[in-house]
């Protein structure tokens, strides 16, 4: 039986909710699982790029090339040196290709285009750039669902709706399979009450397609991406790496409980 290729767009336009971090480490943590992972770097400030331990400036070709048609993506993907899984870099270039896109045409089919080129992986997580622009629509043209990490703070409710109205609009023209793969609770801090109420509200609002795992702020986890790793790889035991274990193991689940 040929492996369904699951596509993931890790999204949020609010930046600071752990967005990137979540993408590397979901990454390691599927990896670890043996599952064959494939990670594109959308964001143009290319930080999964140097947090998977691959340096912008070594990289033979970055995404930005395959976005504007000068590289095919299987000739640009390296492997991680730190982690078990391969990288589709990006670098400073990508911030002028929302320009250079806007004349193309099927503008927003390229990378998924280019991901119908590749084989041999289950999962593709694509972290996009926070803003809801043209790189943001080809990742979710291109995935099968989106991951929206969230910090459950007083604006995160407000931008969670901007983020689900250009989701429902993709799905109404241009990706029809497009879903909201889960909300992923972020740099979670049981002490405040704010928090708690937040949480509560995400619950309630969107029922199971909430994470149960819930990722805690943790000092680990915010050193690893200096040293070029995910969190599992700097320092497994710590409450971060668990938690993305935790993580991958329930969407692990989820995928087996779909079949």
């Amino acid at each position: 039986m040929e492996k369904k290729l699951k596509i993931f767009a890790i999204s949020n336009q609010k930046g600071g909710v752990g967005k990137t971090t979540s993408t590397v480490n979901l990454a390691a943590a599927l990896a670890n699982n043996q599952k064959k992972v494939l990670l594109i770097d959308l964001d143009p400030q290319a930080n999964a790029t140097s947090g998977s331990g691959v340096s912008k400036k070594d990289i033979h070709g970055s995404i930005y090339e395959v976005l504007i048609g000068n590289k095919n993506l299987k000739d640009i993907i390296t492997r991680s040196p730190s982690e078990k899984f391969d990288v589709a870099g990006a670098n400073q270039a990508l911030a002028g290709a929302e320009v250079e896109l806007v004349d193309l045409p099927k503008r927003e089919y390229i990378l998924k285009n280019q991901i119908n080129t590749l084989n041999g992986y289950d999962f593709i997580l694509i972290d996009c750039p926070p803003a809801l622009n043209l790189l943001t629509v080809n990742a979710l043209v291109a995935a099968n669902s989106v991951i929206i990490p969230m910090q459950c703070e007083y604006f995160a409710l407000e931008g969670l709706s901007d983020l689900v109205s250009t989701i429902k609009k993709v799905k109404q023209h241009l990706n029809p399979n497009i879903e909201i793969e889960g909300l992923l609770r972020t740099l979670f801090d049981r002490r405040n009450t704010l928090t708690k109420q937040v949480s509560d509200q995400l619950a309630a609002h969107f029922g199971s397609k909430v994470y149960t795992t819930i990722i805690p702020r943790n000092v680990r986890l915010a050193e690893a991406p200096s040293y070029g790793q995910s969190v599992i790889s700097y320092d497994r035991s710590s409450k971060g790496a668990k938690a993305y274990l935790t993580l991958a193991e329930e969407i692990l689940l989820g995928q087996h409980n779909e079949k």
